[in-house]
């Protein structure tokens, strides 16, 4: 079995407070992109993993986010057998894309095919929303509303497939340390949400916001300003909207048209050789 583990973007990330427990209630607009990472599934009496591609520093071991579900799949329902997995690894590690938690997804889907556990997917949300916030989304996609701390999934129209530049200019970004900076930081803007929609319902990129509206964005910038830089260099390669994904690093650039997407790219990549063309996806994040 082979899973494709497909990234996301942040349209938009606002933060509406922190619940006791330390937990930061978020509302965002999410969607897949083309980018992805891909799993393979092999029937084995134990539990493994291995990996391709990526930084070479890739746990393995439970300090994996798909070991973690695995093992909590396994053990939640008392699975006598394992499975050897396989990862080929495309998406940047700590970019804000969500990799991690999309190939956490694809493991909870696989195995729970593999093992015939018959689960829906509400009991599989549960478990994912256990290992990762960006789990439950992970394990639905489309474009979406995401609230709460991440169980709230509300599945929105008009979904468009844009021309889009993805990069991280820079190392990742701990997730913890950029929320704990913008505690810090005091003021804070609010996303531009209904205006990006109406961009969306009419199919215009040329109405986009230029910033729909991240939250983390300032702070990350301050721990890496190449963020900024990456954002700036975007626009003016002809992007008429960009910003930071997430919590960071990777930024997006959204193009009119495939064409002024591949010709901005050629001058993006004299400074930032990794940077990708991709687009959005009207789709589930895990796909066969």
């Amino acid at each position: 079995m082979r899973l494709s583990a497909h990234a996301k973007i942040n349209w938009t990330l606002d933060i509406l407070g922190q619940r006791k427990d330390g937990y930061h209630l978020l509302s965002m607009i999410m969607q897949p992109i083309s980018l992805h990472d891909t799993l393979e599934f092999e029937a084995s009496d134990t539990l493994s993993l291995s990996v391709e591609g990526g930084s070479s520093d890739i746990p393995t071991d439970e300090r994996n986010i798909i070991m973690r579900a695995a093992h909590l799949l396994k053990e939640t329902y008392g699975v006598p057998t394992g499975a050897a997995l396989r990862l080929a690894k495309r998406i940047p590690s700590q970019a804000g894309l969500g990799g991690g938690s999309s190939d956490a997804a694809a493991a909870l889907i696989g195995l729970n095919q593999l093992w015939n556990l018959g689960l829906t997917g509400a009991q599989l949300e549960t478990l994912g929303l256990k290992i990762g916030a960006d789990v439950p989304y992970c394990l639905n996609g489309g474009l979406c509303r995401v609230e709460g701390i991440g169980e709230t999934i509300t599945p929105l129209p008009h979904a468009r497939e844009w021309p889009l530049i993805v990069l991280q200019p820079c190392g990742g970004l701990s997730t913890g340390l950029v929320f704990r900076a913008w505690r810090e930081a005091g003021e804070h803007n609010r996303p531009e949400t209904e205006r990006l929609l109406a961009a969306m319902k009419a199919n215009d990129p040329g109405i986009l916001p230029r910033r729909p509206g991240n939250a983390l964005e300032a702070v990350s910038i301050g721990m890496q300003p190449a963020i900024g830089e990456a954002i700036e260099a975007l626009f003016g390669c002809g992007a008429v909207c960009a910003q930071m994904s997430g919590s960071g690093s990777a930024v997006f650039g959204v193009f009119r048209d495939a064409a002024e997407r591949d010709d901005a790219l050629s001058q993006i990549r004299l400074r930032w050789p990794k940077a990708l063309a991709c687009k959005t996806l009207d789709s589930a994040c895990i796909l066969a």
